[in-house]
């Protein structure tokens, strides 16, 4: 005899499925239907695409990795896609000029760890993970002109970067018109039942509908989740390095969530945290009756970095934050290299990546924020050579003790 194979259990809890559908969430499409499909009972079919254009992931794109966890608790089956094809197309949903293509190379670098990343959010045993390569790659020009029937020019033009840019008179190329379409062949290849991601991202998923109905499948629900601001108040983006990324060291995380400005502090609680909305709505009105800001910015930095690290991890971050910035001290994790004289101070902190690249750390220089803490002096020549050991810091949450072998 054969065993029955066993249905996966679905939660219908109507406050779950409401925190589902709110929290977090800029716009549904369309909302009766996913609605009654939660509470249906059926496991429904969820997907996420994302495309490894940098080797990290920060808590920015993490808030739709968290909401995709969130239907996973339920009992639904997340199918994660990684874009490996469409990264090297490029999406630019989010950018006011070109995004250049990615080389296979850049890809396969990206991709090192990226899966144990996604792990640090959701039950990866209980994910179907697929690479989009394995089917784009077959698309020939005759289908891809059939898909590309289903859109017209002013439709895509109409897309407020691509319109900002034509009125600009930038380049637009002939590609990246192409990228929603790759995008809703996805949803197609998976069967997915509701697409999830952010709400830069709502053109190209509502494109997934379009396909699917081209190729005779029912059309997918959508969940767009809010976006979240940087360290510098714009848009989370790692070309503009304002990100604090999962990957983060914990103090390195822990400094870089004291930085955000106070206005921002629920929304991260509400975005980055598995604190209640009850909780964080008495926060708002205890910052708003005159209680300090920094005292809850404590509160969520240690909440993310538990997320992303530990208990013990967040407690001592704290710790070290308080020796170094209230205190005025320099951590006592203090991380160490040893280089020989003349070496640039750009090329030691790209290689302990305390700076993400050259360019930011001309900005940094720029803005007066690298400093010899031995001396005192800010460092003001980007192509600055260390000729002496020395404690450097870097922004305001990065230290490093550089030694010169003599």
């Amino acid at each position: 005899m054969f065993g029955s194979i066993k249905k996966p259990k679905i939660d219908t809890d109507l406050v779950k499925i409401n925190e589902l559908l709110t929290r977090g969430v800029e716009e549904i499409f369309i909302r009766k239907n996913l609605e009654e499909k939660l509470k249906s009972g059926k496991q429904l079919r969820v997907k996420l695409g994302i495309d490894p254009t940098g080797p990290k992931i920060h808590i920015g794109r993490a808030i739709v990795l968290r909401k995709l966890r969130a239907f996973q608790d339920l009992g639904h089956k997340i199918v994660l896609i990684v874009g490996d094809f469409t990264a090297r197309i490029g999406d630019s949903s989010d950018k006011l000029d070109k995004r250049p293509m990615l080389s296979e190379k850049n890809i396969k670098e990206n991709l090192e760890n990226y899966k144990e990343q996604v792990g640090k959010v959701i039950n990866l045993r209980n994910t179907e993970f697929h690479y989009n390569s394995r089917w784009l790659y077959k698309l020939g020009f005759a289908e891809i002109s059939e898909l590309a029937e289903s859109f017209s020019v002013q439709q895509m033009s109409s897309r407020r970067n691509f319109k900002d840019r034509l009125e600009k008179g930038d380049e637009i190329s002939l590609r990246e018109f192409l990228y929603p379409l790759m995008q809703g062949y996805d949803s197609v290849a998976v069967k997915a039942d509701v697409e999830l991601g952010g709400f830069d991202q709502l053109f190209n998923i509502k494109a997934g509908r379009i396909i699917q109905k081209h190729y005779g499948q029912k059309e997918q629900d959508i969940l767009a989740t809010q976006m979240l601001e940087g360290t510098d108040g714009r848009k989370m983006s790692t070309s503009w390095g304002n990100v604090i990324n999962i990957t983060d060291d914990s103090s390195d995380m822990f400094g870089k969530v004291m930085s955000i400005r106070d206005e921002l502090i629920t929304k991260y609680f509400l975005l980055c945290t598995n604190v209640s909305e009850q909780e964080i709505e008495n926060m708002k009105k205890n910052m708003e009756e005159g209680a300090n800001p920094r005292d809850f910015k404590i509160r969520l930095a240690k909440e993310i970095v538990n997320i992303y690290h530990s208990q013990s991890e967040a407690q001592k971050a704290a710790e070290n934050f308080e020796n170094t910035f209230k205190k005025g001290g320099i951590p006592d994790d203090l991380k160490e290299v040893k280089i020989t004289k003349g070496a640039f101070l750009v090329d030691v902190l790209l290689s302990q990546k305390l700076v993400e690249s050259k360019s930011e750390f001309r900005r940094l220089v720029g803005e007066g924020a690298v400093t010899d803490m031995n001396s005192g002096q800010k460092i003001s020549d980007p192509h600055f050579s260390i000729s002496g050991t020395s404690v450097y810091k870097i922004g305001a949450k990065r230290f490093i003790k550089i030694t010169v072998n003599e």
